[in-house]
């Protein structure tokens, strides 16, 4: 265990708790203003691994990670539209709906991977470098902690604020919050209540194939059916860790994301430990910050809750 506390190693566990925090954080921060609108989208691990395919097959089809990012994102907004139309037009239970779709999700991508391969040896592609960024990547360890990260990574960094401003400075963030507390009030004054739905899911969606891209172009370079190995669902509970607040989210994925990134580390290392009690340990913590949470818990008032006129 010693060979944790070296200096090399803490810098590289805490530089890879930002890699592992991007495809999360992206998920979390978009479902966060989806379930500001009132809206459980359970579909988040089906979504992140649908993102991470479309990219895979977009990055070994063209050579381009640019467009493979696309693909994700894109990939993220068709499942948001089969998500809305669900939930917000024939109304169907929010968690039947998620869970639904996770499940065809799954069965899709491993028949379509297949089908794609034929059987034989997955084409592979080159993964997504590192950004640094000019001047602050010489600073001594902030450096090499800070900015050595993936371009995407600072944007998931990015992505924090500008949703945060987003939700409680500009009208529609107003109007996606009031959702999730009181719709009827948003129909009375002859808004569209469905249209703003639709909005929200969409926009949580597309950040959602964005971290599925990001851990498909980033941590491997051909699919696998569990990718994503849960990451959807941590994003969940990092939202109601983080009292649906963007701040707090961020707080909670980054926890999640440094022992995630401990458990690599004591793979890498070879430690005499079972490593497999580190990979669990970001799922632990969640339970646990579950259950302390559980008399703490500030959703919105109609989160869940389907609208009827």
């Amino acid at each position: 265990m010693s060979e944790l506390f070296q200096e090399a190693v803490i810098i590289s566990i805490l530089a890879g708790s930002f890699r592992v925090m991007t495809p999360i954080l992206f998920a979390a921060i978009g479902e966060l203003v989806t379930q500001r609108a009132g809206i459980w989208n359970m579909g988040v691990e089906g979504t992140m691994i649908m993102g991470a395919f479309t990219s895979y097959m977009v990055a070994t089809t063209t050579g381009s990670l640019y467009l493979a990012v696309l693909g994700g994102v894109f990939s993220g907004m068709i499942m948001g539209l089969i998500t809305a139309f669900m939930i917000a037009t024939v109304r169907v239970d929010h968690f039947i709906t998620g869970l639904g779709l996770n499940l065809l999700v799954g069965g899709l991508t491993l028949f379509w991977f297949r089908l794609y391969t034929g059987g034989g040896y997955a084409p592979t592609f080159t993964s997504l470098g590192n950004f640094p960024i000019p001047i602050l990547s010489s600073i001594p360890i902030l450096g090499d902690i800070f900015f050595k990260q993936k371009l995407l990574t600072y944007v998931a960094f990015l992505s924090v604020p500008a949703v945060w401003y987003f939700l409680y400075r500009t009208r529609w963030g107003l109007e996606i919050r009031c959702l999730g507390e009181n719709p009827k009030a948003l129909d009375i004054k002859g808004l569209n209540v469905v249209l703003r739905q639709y909005v929200a899911i969409l926009i949580g969606s597309s950040f959602t194939g964005l971290g599925g891209a990001f851990l498909m172009l980033a941590f491997s370079d051909r699919f696998q059916p569990d990718l994503t190995a849960g990451k959807g669902w941590l994003a969940i509970v990092a939202i109601i860790a983080g009292k649906w607040l963007p701040k707090g989210v961020f707080i909670a994925v980054l926890v999640f994301a440094f022992l995630g990134s401990i458990a690599v580390h004591v793979q890498i290392l070879d430690i005499d430990v079972p490593y497999q009690i580190f990979l669990a340990l970001p799922y632990i913590a969640s339970i646990i910050l579950l259950i302390f949470l559980r008399k703490k818990i500030s959703q919105p008032a109609k989160l869940g809750v389907p609208y009827f006129r």
